[in-house]
């Protein structure tokens, strides 16, 4: 490698994209390819970072299988900041195969840290975790540290723990300094920030207030019985009762929530659980069946009884009752939600991460589209969605609906 091609990829692996191009520009060797596609890419000139990067690729002769490889993990980190769900995640494994058999430790990392980021953008937690635990840290280089640490932070933050995430994102700002990269070192602050946003709504006899992600983990431990709006379970203590899969359920069981130690009217029900505005006996019948299988779900937590004039919660150990809300409340909040750290999305992308159909999603983006909220720009497969962050609200604390992994 010449010692232009050198002063090139120490420019990119310092940040400065345009101190590369000045030294790389008018070269169009594999190398030079490579490395312009790389600093396109950091300037956000997707388009021209991927066609440049595919040209490095084949103009990489076939003994060359480690280049080759890394060219394939640059379109892959394009692809996750592009928000490209659908690029061939077999490729990047392959490719991290071929660099850690040719001895290329740090670009092998980098590519299980792209993993990483890939599997918490669509809620599979367990796998990233273990993919993360497979990973030493000590070895990897400031730029790599943080991004690990990033991982590990965003890991917590999903499992709602919020001492590890803040010892993660500690060791990230330390990484991202010492690397003096300010891209990475902003995207750490962005983490941080979130840490101190409003992560969830507390509802509780009548009154709502907004908690940090420190005070919802506190609230899990507290003893209380917790309606969990956000992951659509209800749980106390240890115990988890999963009724994502149940709407109609979770439903009565968040009216019954918020009006704790008060019963519900039968009206009140019918409409929350069923959207009846005019109940009648077929209603009221349904509404009895629901209630004895939502009495039955909660068997070990709670009892459903009747009153007079409908139903009631009465826990059998938690001392209170609460519900925790999503901070933002819509019928498209989920999108929305994604939506909110500030990146283009294609629709099918949205599908991906949210785990529905496409046409669903397409639908809530023309909603969303017709309301002002989000915006688009391009055609067909190209065509992308995005919004600017909405003040006091998380763009990866506690999405509404289950994770997967749950």
């Amino acid at each position: 490698m010449d010692s232009i091609i050198t002063a090139a990829a120490r420019a990119l692996a310092a940040g400065d994209p345009l101190g590369a191009l000045k030294r790389v520009a008018l070269r169009d060797d594999a190398p030079a390819l490579a490395l312009r596609g790389i600093a396109m890419a950091q300037l956000g000139d997707f388009v021209r970072a991927k066609a440049l990067l595919k040209s490095a690729a084949r103009a990489f002769g076939p003994k060359e299988a480690v280049a080759r490889a890394r060219c394939v993990v640059a379109e892959a980190e394009i692809a996750l900041v592009s928000r490209d769900l659908t690029w061939p995640q077999k490729a990047l494994e392959a490719a991290r195969t071929t660099l850690e058999a040719r001895g290329d430790k740090l670009n092998a990392a980098h590519a299980k840290n792209l993993e990483i980021r890939r599997l918490l953008l669509v809620g599979r937690l367990d796998e990233a975790e273990r993919k993360l635990d497979g990973l030493d840290p000590l070895p990897l280089p400031p730029s790599l540290m943080a991004a690990h640490e990033l991982a590990a932070a965003g890991i917590a933050i999903r499992r709602v723990d919020t001492k590890a995430a803040r010892a993660a994102l500690a060791r990230a700002k330390d990484a991202a300094r010492a690397a003096g990269i300010r891209a990475l070192a902003a995207e750490v602050e962005s983490a941080l920030l979130a840490m101190n946003t409003p992560a969830a709504r507390l509802i509780a006899r009548g009154e709502e207030r907004p908690l940090l992600l420190d005070e919802v983990e506190a609230l899990f431990t507290s003893g209380a019985l917790v309606v969990d709006a956000c992951r659509n379970v209800v749980r106390e203590g240890g115990t988890v009762i999963s009724l994502a899969t149940r709407p109609v359920l979770f439903a009565l069981a968040r009216a019954l929530g918020e009006a704790w130690p008060k019963d519900v009217p039968r009206s009140t029900l019918l409409a929350r659980a069923f959207r009846a505005k005019h109940a009648d006996e077929s209603h009221r019948a349904r509404l009895r069946v629901e209630a004895g299988r939502l009495r039955a779900e909660l068997g070990t937590l709670a009892e459903v009884r009747a009153t007079e004039r409908g139903f009631a919660l009465k826990p059998r150990h938690a001392r209170d009752v609460v519900v925790l809300a999503p901070p933002v409340e819509e019928q498209h909040a989920a999108v929305l939600a994604l939506l909110a750290d500030g990146e283009s999305w294609s629709s099918s992308a949205l599908a991906i991460a949210l785990g529905a159909s496409s046409r669903t999603v397409q639908r809530a983006l023309d909603t969303l589209a017709a309301a002002g909220k989000v915006q688009s720009f391009g055609r067909g497969p190209s065509r992308r969605w995005m919004t600017p962050p909405v003040p006091g609200f998380p763009t990866a604390l506690l999405l509404p609906g289950p994770l997967p992994s749950d």
